[in-house]
């Protein structure tokens, strides 16, 4: 049977057209069923705070529930690569933070590329950390701790809650900048470490904002500056640590991030009530109370943060020598 060439060129068409209409059909009947938000660590840190924050505001919005699955693990790694495997149809996210980026300079061995294969979908917050030391510590401000760092070369150690983390990366990024010698002791974790900071046997560690609030207001810990390139709103009386280095910023940042190729049309869905969340008054009221700053953007200029961020750690990475245990 031959076909008019008309008719044939109106059916090729229509079948070159039929991908898009479907993906347009799934996403205007997005979500039909639960939705999976992996977290790659243990419940109780930031990353699990925030999906546990986002998590109820999305099924409510959205009308069908998304669950928080913890996956700890690897740094972040198996989570992220449970997710880089998943169907890229919009029910399988991934918790995204300042270590996967991280990974991509400490680790030579994945399976995956992170940036290539996780499409940023949301940005939720920044996450500063906060240079603190024992109350009984002699110096009480950023420039008075430099001073006294230099005159003690090589004799003062920093806590670490491990190889590449954020609170050693900080913590080189301060010695490379003010030109100071501290010795990384590496923990399984903040509050393994902290213990010895507060007796004196650690000289300074740069940890969460979130995590030092209680520590602060007991006086237990005494802060010197926040690694923010601005004051933080929970703690207005301390100083970034730019103030007295100039250019140094360290924060990390919480977002959501899927399969690649899921359907641009879902991630633009889930964008948008993730920024309605950051645009409530009570949302980010949480937010901020727990020592985080809210961060909306789109997709293209969540990816672009991702991007740079991940080039500038790479860097401080590479030249402090640091590789994953």
């Amino acid at each position: 049977m031959k076909f008019p060439r008309r008719k044939f060129l109106h059916l090729a068409a229509g079948a070159a057209a039929w991908p898009a209409v479907a993906r347009i059909a799934m996403a205007q009947a997005y979500p039909t069923r639960p939705v999976r938000i992996v977290v790659g660590y243990a419940p109780g840190g930031v990353t699990d705070i925030t999906a546990r924050l986002i998590s109820p505001w999305l099924s409510e919005r959205l009308g069908r529930q998304f669950v928080v699955e913890n996956r700890p693990g690897a740094s972040g790694n198996i989570a992220a690569e449970a997710v880089v495997r998943a169907s890229p149809d919009g029910y399988t996210l991934l918790l995204i933070a300042s270590n996967n980026a991280y990974n991509t300079a400490l680790y030579d061995n994945l399976t995956f590329n992170f940036t290539r294969d996780i499409a940023p979908v949301a940005s939720i917050c920044l996450d500063s950390f906060v240079m603190v030391v024992s109350p009984s510590f002699p110096a009480k401000t950023v420039p008075e701790f430099i001073a006294h760092a230099k005159a003690n070369r090589g004799k003062m150690n920093m806590g670490s809650s491990g190889p590449g983390s954020g609170s050693q990366l900080y913590g080189e990024l301060l010695k490379a900048m003010a030109g100071v010698d501290l010795v990384a002791v590496n923990y399984r974790g903040v509050a393994a470490a902290l213990p010895d900071l507060m007796a004196g046997r650690l000289e300074v560690m740069f940890i969460p904002v979130a995590t030092a609030i209680g520590y602060l207001k007991a006086g237990t810990l005494h802060p010197l500056g926040v690694t923010a390139a601005a004051r933080v709103g929970v703690l207005p009386d301390v100083p970034s640590i730019g103030e007295f280095v100039p250019g140094y910023e360290a924060s990390g940042w919480v977002g959501i991030g899927a399969p690649a190729h899921t359907p641009a049309e879902i991630v633009t869905i889930l964008n948008t009530e993730a920024n309605a969340a950051l645009a409530d008054p009570t949302f980010k009221a949480r937010l901020v109370d727990l020592g985080l700053t809210p961060f909306a953007s789109s997709p293209v200029e969540f990816g672009k943060l991702i991007a740079d961020y991940t080039q500038k750690w790479a860097t401080v990475i590479r030249t402090a020598g640091i590789k994953a245990e």
